[in-house]
């Protein structure tokens, strides 16, 4: 027994030496009714260009079912345009169209990364054009 107890402490004095990570400063918490507002649908990216008046910005047009939007996306860095092209991806279709550098944004296109280090826009494999994520 005594040799099991002191195999357990060695085990939990090599975590304590780890670098422990740090905590994520999480949003207000929201309910399942604030979740369902968002509308994510899946859209297949037909073309994909550099904005003109910004470096950060590319601008796509996405098919979402019957309709083509255009949707600017700060993933320059990370992703050519010609690499988005033929892409299905995530798409949040009832956010409200705004104007980024003077080019009309209709959406948004999901994606996740560590500060600004890496970024990986989750491709949805299998699903067609226009169909509700849930």
């Amino acid at each position: 027994i005594e040799k099991e107890v002191e195999e357990l402490n060695e085990l939990f004095s090599e975590k304590k030496d780890e670098p422990k990570e740090e905590l994520i400063e999480h949003k207000e918490n929201i309910t399942i009714d604030d979740l369902d507002k968002v509308e994510l649908r899946v859209g297949k990216i037909l073309s994909c260009e550099k904005h003109p008046k910004a470096d950060r910005l590319l601008v796509s047009q996405v098919k979402v079912g019957p309709e083509t939007r255009q949707i600017v996306s700060g993933i320059a860095k990370w992703y050519k345009p010609e690499e988005m092209v033929g892409k299905d991806v995530i798409v949040v279709c009832n956010l409200k169209s705004v104007k980024l550098r003077g080019v009309e944004s209709q959406g948004m296109i999901l994606a996740a990364g560590n500060d600004g280090d890496d970024l990986i826009v989750p491709v949805a494999t299998g699903a067609n054009s226009g169909c509700e994520v849930r």
